[in-house]
């Protein structure tokens, strides 16, 4: 049954549930859900009124209560959303920058706009905007959106019915369409491979290994660990590897003058972060590897630091940099 079929058969309920759940975070194609929900509504199964009425108040349901864990959990619901990104934080802590910046309007687009529509809602609640202009807002962009979508399709019904019709009959054609999006995509990674190549040679230890050779050190070779995580905030309660150093990947140049009395060649330098592959902590190695620093990536990060028994602490008071607040 194709998405316009199923439509028609369970329209409101389909578009609902669809609405709610990509809301909630899910990757749904929404666009072609209303589209189809529009095309519908011109074809007198739905009624176009009802149909923009209740999309709107799924979604802003869905909205609402990720919202509410945004404002009660933190970085925590908005480290979920992110964890199938390549770099977790930059997804967090970039997504909040840009949010914050644009200001609670962007709202109202935030819809139109991939990425920043999945994580929009929590991040309201977790910058403490107030909930009625939350609401407001959020109700103002999820019409904009839905309304835009339904009439696209309510107008152009019969083209889109049209289209359906020759994807159906041609569904070879569409299977070697999906083919080459694949192959594209294979492409792509093993560009990525090639390019993360020079990254290969960067060494990487066991959080269990280094842990032990740390209890076992003598005083004549100095140990180093540099927290490298790509944050530009730290969320309050955020621990680190006992006695470790801060450094900011995004101002390294700027960190290499502090770092230089660390760099003789007695001295050991572990970096860690907490992204997927320890992607910043070997980008970090490698650029101090040009400035003649002999570095190792604690493999796991932080969460195999913590596994291995490793000590930690809060982050000092100093280097906390509280959420900004909308209010």
């Amino acid at each position: 049954m194709n998405l316009l079929a199923l439509v028609t058969h369970h329209g409101y309920a389909t578009t609902m549930v669809m609405m709610f759940l990509a809301a909630c975070g899910l990757p749904l194609p929404l666009s072609v859900v209303l589209l189809a929900a529009g095309a519908n509504a011109h074809g007198g199964s739905l009624n176009l009124g009802l149909l923009i009425l209740y999309a709107s108040l799924a979604s802003l349901l869905g909205d609402t209560l990720m919202y509410f864990g945004g404002r009660y959990t933190g970085w925590w619901l908005l480290a979920g959303i992110c964890r199938i990104s390549l770099n977790p934080e930059d997804c967090i802590f970039g997504s909040a920058k840009s949010f914050y910046e644009r200001g609670p309007k962007s709202l109202m687009v935030a819809k139109f706009v991939p990425g920043l529509s999945t994580v929009a809602a929590a991040l309201s609640g977790s910058l403490n905007m107030r909930v009625m202009r939350f609401l407001r807002l959020d109700l103002c962009g999820v019409l904009l959106y839905v309304t835009a979508w339904t009439s696209v399709g309510f107008v152009f019904s019969k083209l889109l019915r049209t289209i359906i019709g020759y994807v159906e009959r041609l569904g070879h054609l569409t299977a070697e369409l999906l083919m080459f999006v694949v192959v594209l995509y294979v492409i792509w990674l093993a560009y990525n491979w090639l390019h993360d190549k020079r990254f290969r040679h960067i060494e990487k230890v066991a959080a269990l290994d280094l842990f032990e050779r740390m209890r076992t050190a003598t005083h004549d070779r100095l140990v180093v660990i540099a927290d490298v995580r790509s944050h530009g905030y730290y969320d309050p309660g955020m621990q680190r590897i006992k006695n470790s150093i801060r450094v900011e990947p995004a101002r390294l140049k700027e960190e290499l003058v502090a770092l230089r009395e660390f760099m003789a060649p007695e001295c050991e330098i572990y970096l860690y972060c907490s992204c997927a592959r320890e992607a910043t902590s070997v980008r970090v190695a490698y650029m101090l590897e040009q400035e003649n620093c002999q570095t190792k990536v604690i493999q796991g990060g932080l969460k195999a630091w913590v596994k291995a028994g490793g000590p930690t602490e809060p982050v000092p008071a100093g280097d906390v940099e509280h959420l900004p607040r909308f209010d």
